[in-house]
């Protein structure tokens, strides 16, 4: 039995009762922490031969030596060979249109001058060196990895080092294609709190890289965490989001079909319909029946769909944006006749799905925006991963004596309000004489 949360939003209690739903603890508790803490620890001091303990213990891989770990590129090349052609040509039209979409993304360094002669300006300049970590076994993402490598190579990274784990040395081949396919330079079969360590400090095998990306459980999420600051990251991901906006008028089975789809990805994963219509509601709840003995993952559905999932009934599209924007999704559908009024008001979601055609299991793999999106409200301070995420701005100020001059005396005032002596005349030395004087 299927049973989300009922809610209105003309209720008196509504917000307390939104605020009661969208509830998520992703903090890891005390033990995780420290056994995080331990295993980045270990990683630091004592490198390689940590990597191979953990591996062991934890993916119950005996490996002797880190050539063992290490996969090179022509077995990323043998896994594209090998591949069920259309598998392999589904990789290569997604790498396409993500690439192409990400190209647009590429910003440009750029100056002006000003008519004393100063030039102020941003230089724009690719990390070097990038980690990725992909879920691996029968948690395989081969589309994670499409989304996290080819901004950074669009970016223009030099190097993407990516690690995922193989427990019991199971390999899945399309997320080695999907290497091949995006660029990676070097692959390591190694996960979890370990590899994080691996990538933030470095080992004698594994280079330090700039910037740690990509999904992974409490374990790698607590560690990135905590190494951030040695290294970039990306974000602490929580668990899945879909926010469903429609009128009513859609195919109920395509609206529950949605809805399923981010529930499938583990139990905690949250869906949420918003309907001016009880009937459609009502609709989408028996389509949600009929179809949920016929899903693969029909346990992680149903204890996603109870314990997480709302349908809340609204009397209008204007308060069903207010209250998508107090949700901010990570996944937002506006399943509508016509969804480009509503896009102005919407200020808050990870990405937009226009219309009924729109679902956004295509947002998911080869639409060509990133899939890699904030979620738990995060999506008010924060946007999709990018080409941006990949490339450092620097400011360029260039001051010639006439702007040092007159640039030098607003500098001085200031520095002397803040009591700072030395910045005041650091600036008044390069204020010219005839100014001095006047």
């Amino acid at each position: 039995m299927l049973k989300p949360k009922r809610l209105d939003a003309s209720a008196a209690d509504f917000d307390a009762q939104l605020k009661q739903l969208l509830a998520w603890d992703g903090v890891a508790d005390d033990q995780i922490m420290q056994t995080v803490r331990d295993i980045l620890k270990q990683v630091r001091r004592q490198g390689d031969a940590a990597l191979l303990e953990y591996t062991g213990r934890f993916d119950h891989n005996e490996a002797k030596s880190m050539d063992e770990l290490c996969i090179d590129e022509e077995r990323l090349q043998q896994a594209a060979n090998d591949l069920p052609v259309l598998q392999l040509e589904a990789l290569k039209k997604a790498a396409n249109r993500v690439r192409a979409y990400h190209e647009k993304q590429v910003q440009e360094s750029w100056n002006y001058t000003e008519e004393d002669g100063t030039t102020l300006g941003q230089k724009i300049t690719p990390l070097d060196r990038v980690g990725l970590y992909v879920p691996g076994g029968k948690a395989a993402y081969p589309s994670s990895v499409i989304m996290n490598a080819i901004p950074a190579q669009v970016a223009g990274v030099e190097e993407i080092v990516m690690v995922v784990p193989a427990p019991e040395g199971e390999l899945n081949e399309m997320v080695l294609a999907a290497a091949h396919i995006s660029g990676v330079n070097k692959v390591f079969t190694i996960g979890g709190a370990q590899a994080v360590a691996a990538l933030a400090f470095g080992t004698e095998t594994i280079p330090q890289v700039d910037k740690i990306v990509g999904p992974g459980n409490i374990y790698v999420a607590t560690a990135k965490s905590m190494v951030f600051g040695t290294v970039g990251i990306d974000m602490i991901a929580g668990p899945s989001e879909i926010l469903i906006i429609c009128d009513g008028r859609t195919e109920a089975k395509w609206i529950a079909m949605d809805l399923f789809s981010q529930a499938e990805h583990d139990e905690l994963a949250q869906p949420i319909l918003i309907s001016p219509s009880a009937e459609f509601l009502d609709d989408v709840l028996r389509e949600m029946h009929a179809h949920i003995e016929g899903m693969d993952r029909a346990e992680i559905i149903r204890e996603s769909i109870n314990n997480r999932a709302a349908f809340i009934l609204v009397d209008n599209m204007d308060t069903a944006c207010k209250v998508s924007n107090y949700i901010a999704p990570e996944h937002l559908e506006l399943s509508v006749a016509e969804p480009d009024p509503l896009l102005p008001k919407i200020k808050h979601a990870g990405a937009i799905f226009m219309g009924r055609y729109t679902a956004e299991a295509l947002g998911d793999y080869c639409a060509g925006p990133n899939h890699v999106l904030p979620t738990s409200r995060s999506a008010r301070f924060s946007s999709p991963l990018g080409v941006y995420d990949f490339q450092k701005r620097s400011s360029i100020i260039a001051c010639s004596p006439e702007g040092a001059s007159k640039l030098g005396k607003t500098a001085s005032v200031l520095a002397r309000g803040e009591g700072l002596d030395a910045h005041a005349r650091s600036a008044e030395y390069r204020i010219k004489s005839d100014s001095k004087a006047s």
